[in-house]
């Protein structure tokens, strides 16, 4: 359990997955699948994301797979390839025709991710104007405001494996460590529109609430800056 950064009593393990909870909620965008033209797979440390992109394609909602990524912090070293190859792989053998798969190794980030994607798909010569955009649950909503600030033409779906709080740690993903992500990607969300990286989203007060609480209680690792200024 964290350690108090500013002086709080330390928290018991319910009241952090109470808090927790309402952030791992509001990163939820709880849209509906269409049939699109493509899903573009967002790479990642999480192989179940991958998973669940063939899963989709074998149900026939788009009829074109993407995966993009390059090598991150987390995945350096750990698959001996790029994150988009890796997951390529996965997908192949769950039954994911190679011929019907694009990969984009090069992305460090989620902004790249979308660009560097657009002009895959420039290059090959394919429109597009539906998407689903597949991505870990709690990077869903940070994923669909970079990409409807840097590709907004496109009508837009995300998801991501249903795979719920209390399941998702994982032996590689701790549940501190996903808190940590969760409340760094909520600031993100608050503090990147204006710099132009994503669009504006609405935070409700309790949500913001739960943000101040878990930031009292140490989950500080994943901010992009001191909380004090936001």
């Amino acid at each position: 359990m964290p350690g108090s950064e500013h002086g709080a009593s330390q928290p018991t393990e319910q009241e952090i997955d109470v808090q927790a909870r309402i952030v791992w909620n509001y990163h939820l965008m709880g849209q509906q699948l269409q049939t699109s033209d493509c899903l573009l797979t967002l790479g990642s440390n999480d192989p179940r994301v991958a998973e669940y992109a063939a899963e989709l394609y074998l149900a026939g909602w788009a009829p074109r797979l993407i995966f993009s990524g390059g090598v991150g912090a987390l995945t350096e070293g750990l698959y001996g390839c790029s994150e988009a190859e890796f997951f390529a792989k996965i997908a192949i053998g769950l039954g994911v025709p190679e011929d019907r798969i694009l990969i984009e190794p090069r992305s460090t980030n989620t902004g790249e991710n979308i660009a560097l994607t657009r002009a895959l798909l420039a290059r090959a010569q394919l429109a597009v104007e539906r998407v689903i955009l597949v991505q870990k649950p709690f990077m869903e909503r940070r994923a669909y405001a970079t990409f409807k600030r840097q590709w907004p033409e496109p009508v837009l779906i995300v998801t991501s494996p249903p795979i719920g709080y209390r399941d998702y740690p994982t032996e590689t993903l701790s549940k501190q460590d996903l808190i940590n992500v969760m409340v760094g990607d909520l600031q993100r969300i608050r503090l990147y529109p204006a710099r132009g990286f994503q669009i504006p989203q609405a935070i409700p007060d309790p949500v913001w609430a739960a943000f101040k609480r878990l930031v009292e209680w140490g989950y500080t690792r994943h901010l992009a800056e001191s909380p004090d200024t936001v």
